[in-house]
Formats: C-alpha cells, sequence, structure tokens
C-alpha cells in the first residue's frame, strides 16, 4: 500500500501530517505535557467531528479549547454556558424590524468555524438541546427557517464532573454527538514547574495563527478519501456492537459512534501519513470515542469512577476482539 500522505495534492494545501504538527507545535507551548490531548484534539477537528473536554477546574481544559481555535485563522466564539441562558443566546434570534416592517435573523455564536463552549453542562437540558441540530446537521433552524453553518464548524466543548455543583447531566443524545471525550488530568512535576516558568504556559493569547480555514478544509477532504477495507471496518463494528451485548453495559454504542470511530481512525492515519487505516487505529481510538456514549449497569460514587468503569470494558473489547 501507498506510504504517501494522502493531502500531498496539487492544490497547494501542505500533506495532512504537517499541518497537524504545525498546530500541535503552537498549541503545545501553552499546553505543557499533554501531547497526547492534543493530537485527539487536531484528529477530532480533522475528522469534522466535535470534542468534549471534561475534567476539574484548573487543569486547562478551557485553555486547550482556546489556543486550538486560535492557531486557526477561522472565525471563533466562545460561549460561556450558564443556568439562566436561553436556546436563542447560542443559536440567535429573529428582531422585528420597524423600517423594514421584517423579522431580521441575528445570529448567535453558534455561527463561527470554531465554537468554545465552556462548562456546557452547566446550562440547563434545554439551553444544551440548543447544540443538537447545529452539531449533528451543520444547520440552525429558526421559527421555519434552516441557515447553514460554515463548512469548517468544530464545537470544542468543556465540562466539569457532573457530580460537581451547578451541573445538569448531559443527555445522551448530546454526548453522542461529540466525536471525541478526553481528559487532561493533573500535569506530571516537570510540565507544572515548566508551566510555572514559562512565559507562553497557561495562556491561550499567546498562541499564534499556523493554519488556514482553507487548509484545515483540504486537510478534511482528505482524510474522508482515507481507505477502510473491509476487514478492518468488519473489526471495528465489532467492537461496537460488543458495548451493545456486553452484560456490564446498561446503554451500549450507537451506529453514530461507528461512524466517528472510523472517521478518527481516518484521521489519525492520515496525520500518520497513510491513506489507509490499519486495526491498531481503530483499537487507540476506541475509548477516546466510546466511553463516553455507553452507560455501565451500577451505581458509582462518582463520574470518574464511571468513566473508568466504561473504559476498562471498553479495553476488554478491543483485547478480545480479533480481525476477522
Amino acid at each position: 500500500m501507498s506510504e504517501r500522505s494522502p493531502s500531498a495534492e496539487a492544490t497547494g494545501s501542505p500533506p495532512v501530517p504537517e499541518l497537524a504538527r504545525r498546530i500541535a507545535t503552537e498549541v503545545g507551548k501553552v499546553i505543557k505535557g499533554k501531547d497526547e490531548a492534543i493530537r485527539t484534539a487536531i484528529t477530532t477537528v480533522l475528522a469534522r467531528g466535535h470534542l468534549l473536554v471534561e475534567d476539574v477546574p484548573g487543569v486547562g481544559k478551557t485553555t486547550l479549547a482556546t489556543a486550538l481555535a486560535r492557531s486557526l485563522d477561522a472565525s471563533v466564539r466562545r460561549i460561556q454556558f450558564t443556568s439562566d441562558m436561553l436556546p436563542t443566546d447560542v443559536t440567535g434570534v429573529s428582531i422585528y424590524d420597524q423600517e423594514s416592517r421584517t423579522f431580521r435573523f441575528h445570529p448567535g455564536p453558534i455561527f463561527s468555524n470554531i465554537v468554545v463552549g465552556d462548562e456546557v453542562n452547566r446550562a440547563t437540558p434545554k439551553t444544551q438541546s440548543a447544540l443538537l441540530e447545529a452539531m449533528q446537521e451543520r444547520s440552525v433552524t429558526i421559527e421555519g427557517t434552516t441557515h447553514r453553518l460554515p463548512e469548517l464548524f468544530t464545537v470544542v466543548a468543556t465540562q466539569n464532573p457532573q457530580d460537581m455543583e451547578g451541573t445538569f447531566p448531559l443527555p445522551e443524545a448530546q454526548r453522542d454527538r461529540f466525536m471525541a471525550r478526553i481528559a487532561l488530568g493533573y500535569p506530571d512535576d516537570r510540565a507544572e514547574v515548566e508551566m510555572l516558568t514559562s512565559t507562553e504556559s497557561g495562556s491561550a493569547h499567546a498562541t499564534t495563527v499556523v493554519a488556514g480555514v482553507d487548509e484545515v478544509v483540504a486537510a478534511q477532504d482528505s482524510v474522508a478519501r482515507v481507505r477502510l477495507a473491509e476487514d478492518v471496518a468488519a473489526y471495528l463494528v465489532a467492537i461496537v456492537a460488543g458495548t451493545r451485548t456486553h452484560p456490564g453495559i446498561q446503554l451500549g454504542a450507537s451506529p453514530r459512534a461507528g461512524l466517528h470511530l472510523a472517521a478518527m481512525a481516518r484521521a489519525r492515519a492520515a496525520t500518520g501519513g497513510r491513506d489507509y487505516v490499519t486495526p491498531d487505529d481503530v483499537a487507540l481510538l476506541a475509548a477516546t470515542t466510546l466511553t463516553h456514549r455507553i452507560v455501565p449497569h451500577g451505581r458509582f460514587p462518582t463520574m470518574r469512577d464511571e468513566h473508568q468503569a466504561a473504559s476498562e470494558i471498553v479495553a476488554e473489547l478491543v483485547s478480545t476482539t480479533r480481525l476477522r
């Protein structure tokens, strides 16, 4: 099979690995010691997906989301979710214009290339639902009129653990629309020392633009053309289907989860300079793509424990599923 980068085309756009490296280097200036989390975030954007960043306050969730957005020459809007927000605060609203005697639509912050949703689970389920159509259909319908979102459109949302004060659980339908979920965790001692001594670390404003919208869209198109062989697709489906029959799982992964895992695997292959997906691509991304969608049986003291149980089940399925 060819080892060439699938994005090295006559369009003048940089190869996918080069584009991913540039973005990762820039984001890594402000997020120390989290290379895999940064790579996952970039992979999600290239796969035309949405990213959920969950962890305790103060570990850099919003900084990661904002730094990623600022590294692109794209329109960026940040939404600070609160309990008193309305859906129209996200999507926009039609306001009557007395001069023209017509209603004019005023777009909300969702009409951006990169939408940073800060603490999304502090909003009520009613407001959270405003994201459903946008994340799936890439459009917003207001009073019967459908408005298309930009071609490059990614939601990078942060949330605190759902058992913390002032949070509302994300509905299953909302979680299922996030292609990937990551948790940053606390930095190691070396990274934390570097954070304290660096003049750039911790401030997303230190990030500079290293890629344009056209480059990212061209890379996304290249990712979509990465080949997924039938036997690798069957391996992927077997893992996803395993979540629906495992005795430890109450709610398994949806068919959308399989589509998202395939898209992430294609993006990882492309960033590695390959135009085909390997079983390792699928295995490495299964936990990132599936654990936030499944609901394990039992009661757990914290959401962290529930996520850990889900991760262990996915790891078990990956280790026991064989390529046919």
